[in-house]
């Protein structure tokens, strides 16, 4: 990372400003913007996310809030209500309420002295929901949006209920936000209403997987604020950026193929971060192309960026498996258009344990599987992160419970680029069933390394608005996609394509193990085929190094602890996996304050009684100056039996080591064709 310090424009902070709603409320922002905005307004960039911008998210803050004003822009960066320092309290994702108070933001920052009235919205995870969310509602100053790793299908393409699958990811963000939402305001900010502030906040808030799981199936409240239910809403230009690594790598392609508004895509191959901090590397210069991009929409400046390819894409070379890669070798590749013209989907058929070449027919004996509840325990996060290691790991032992069709030894390379599909004929022993399907890349050696995956609750094969159960021992012809991804498959190597009737704990098991026969005559892979073309890559590094502003000043207190551990015992069966994310206390140099957060994640499962999956998500956030400490501890379990889920969860504060606030939960919720 390139640290710039010296910038276009000298730079004016306002470290805490209030923005007032129509309903009383104030939000707290933190305003940086050029000295010269007071006599020369300049166009206004928003990014409005429930992280706390003084501590939380004060370090990324200041890498690249300060480096987008320096040239020529006011950085507004908003706690949204019920967070940080804003009034009010936060009860769910992306309500209403929150795109109101949106759009009443950008309106007061239109009408500031020192924004000449454009703007626009960026953000990463939250913010890039944010973002196209209020995008969709045309405010009338919003000029553009940037946007990374985000999603326009808040139902099957988030980490709730991928493929009508729940995803344990599910109870962990549910676990991140219980956290965020419940933790005090700073007393230096709010003064002596910091306590009844949070004590609001603390009474008015309940565990946000329980209202998740009243909504199993795709509904009225999952179709608010997904932008797939309408493109046509949004028609501000679109910067979209995301990674192969990330959950998040869909809706990139989505957007090109559906906006009507000027869009450009950008998709390497990092986890769950901004271009600029890409893991796994290479990162670029994203801030950069953003300062590029905002001086085209919004000054009018022509500086050639409309004129780009609509999707840069790193396709990705193979790789031996490994949890984490400091960075994952390739190029990057170009598509001017997309749909592109230099994709065809080839349909390559299945047969007893092989996958054929493209036009064979094959006669084939049905194959049967029931797969352990073991098979997961490998697959990583949903959404990568990194830190921990937290990618899948080799796939042999994950195969071992699976159905598997290798392709031949490839006599040649095949590269992939794009959303590839499984379509099966099946039939099932039980009325709730489950199919994962992977896609792996074999070496010579034999080592397995996934390159995707997909998953299909079999009861919402004809769709997630109204699931049905399965009759077992009838036959369904079902399709399942795979996420979206680049990569090469080298000459010597094989494709595999893995098919397990459970994926835990990536995904919640059905109520009870399932006897899945396929039928691979009537069965396919279907493969976005990209042929290796030099002379349609003319600039291979079409993206200059990474560049920031430099961070604030920090004080390293306690180390930061990160373990992700498989834990199997063969007396009792019992096997877990535990993930422990400890970011130590950190001391904020600037504001004197330390912070310490440490989350711990288990879940659990006894071999053959699908109803012993578990999951536990517990967290801890200590603040602490003189004469000032809390703590909140947040602890939520997800049980289940055949025909119901259970929630157990806990909510303590404290104040000065005294215990101030606890309330528990206990609820059931049936399960809905899960």
């Amino acid at each position: 990372m390139h640290v710039v310090k010296n910038l276009p424009h000298a730079l004016h902070t306002d470290e805490h400003l209030w923005i007032p709603m129509s309903d009383g409320v104030r939000l707290a922002a933190k305003v940086w913007r050029p000295t010269s905005s007071d006599a020369t307004p300049v166009p206004a960039v928003l990014e409005y996310i429930p992280y706390r911008r003084r501590d939380l998210t004060a370090v990324r803050d200041s890498m690249h809030h300060p480096y987008i004003a320096g040239h020529g822009y006011a950085c507004v960066r908003v706690d949204l209500r019920g967070t940080g320092d804003s009034e009010g309290v936060l009860t769910d994702e992306y309500l209403e309420r929150e795109q109101d108070d949106a759009e009443e933001i950008l309106a007061w920052l239109a009408e500031q002295p020192w924004c000449d009235g454009n703007t626009s919205m960026m953000g990463l995870s939250w913010g890039g929901f944010a973002a196209l969310q209020v995008a969709e509602r045309q405010p009338p100053s919003l000029g553009t949006i940037i946007i990374s790793s985000f999603t326009d299908d808040r139902y099957g393409d988030d980490f709730h209920y991928m493929g009508g699958c729940l995803l344990s990811d599910n109870l962990a963000e549910a676990g991140t936000m219980f956290a965020a939402a419940t933790l005090p305001p700073d007393p230096v900010i709010v003064g002596e209403e910091w306590r009844r502030m949070w004590f609001e906040r603390l009474e008015d808030s309940e565990p946000w997987v329980l209202e998740w799981l009243h909504h199993q199936r795709h509904d009225g409240y999952w179709r608010h604020a997904s932008v797939a239910e309408n493109y046509s809403q949004v028609r501000c230009p679109v910067l979209a950026s995301s990674g192969w690594a990330d959950g998040y790598s869909n809706a990139v392609l989505r957007l090109l193929w559906n906006l009507k508004a000027p869009a450009r895509g950008l998709v390497g191959p990092w986890s769950h971060r901004y271009p600029h901090m890409g893991e796994p590397g290479p990162a670029i210069g994203y801030l950069q192309e953003v300062v590029r991009w905002l001086d085209h929409w919004l000054k009018g400046e022509d500086n050639g960026i409309d004129d780009g390819p609509a999707l840069w894409a790193w396709m990705q070379d193979s790789v031996p498996p490994s949890t984490a890669y400091h960075e994952r070798p390739g190029r990057w590749v170009r598509e001017d258009e997309w749909p592109s013209p230099n994709v065809e989907y080839i349909s390559y058929p299945l047969a007893k344990y092989t996958i054929g070449r493209p036009g064979e027919e094959i006669q084939s004996e049905s194959l049967t599987l029931r797969s352990p509840l073991t098979v997961g325990q490998f697959a990583g996060k949903w959404a990568s992160y990194n830190a921990p290691p937290d990618l899948p790991y080799d796939q042999r032992e994950e195969d071992g419970g699976s159905l598997v069709f290798d392709s031949d030894v490839l006599s040649e390379d095949v590269e992939i680029l794009g959303t590839g599909a499984v379509e099966l004929e099946v039939s099932v022993t039980e009325p709730v069933a489950m199919v994962a399907a992977r896609l792996v890349d074999v070496d010579p050696e034999g080592s397995a390394t996934r390159v995707t995956y997909g998953l299909l609750n079999l009861t919402h094969r004809n769709g997630h608005e109204t699931p049905e159960v399965l009759e077992p021992g009838e036959i369904y012809q079902v399709r399942l996609t795979l996420n979206g991804v680049a990569q090469a498959f080298p000459v010597g190597h094989r494709i595999r394509l893995s098919l397990s009737t459970s994926y835990w704990p990536l995904a919640w098991p059905p109520p009870r193990p399932v006897m899945l026969t396929v039928h691979p005559q009537n069965s396919r892979l279907v493969l976005p085929v990209r042929p290796h073309n030099d002379a349609d890559e003319p600039n291979p590094q079409p993206f200059g190094e990474p560049e920031a502003a430099p961070e604030i000043s920090t004080t390293r207190k306690e180390k930061p602890e990160h373990r992700w551990t498989v834990h199997r015992d063969l007396v009792d069966t019992h096997s877990s996996l535990e993930i422990v994310k400890d970011g130590g206390v950190l001391h904020f140099d600037d504001i004197d304050m330390d912070v310490g957060r440490r989350a711990y994640e288990c879940y659990e499962s006894v071999a053959g009684d699908f109803t012993s999956a578990r999951g536990q998500s517990t967290w801890t956030v200590r603040f602490a100056r003189d004469g000032w400490r809390t703590r909140t501890e947040t602890h939520t379990i997800l049980e289940c039996t055949e025909t119901d889920f259970r929630v157990y969860a806990t909510l303590d504060a404290f104040e000065n080591d005294e215990r101030v606030f606890s309330r528990q939960w206990r609820e059931t919720l049936p399960r809905d064709h899960l």
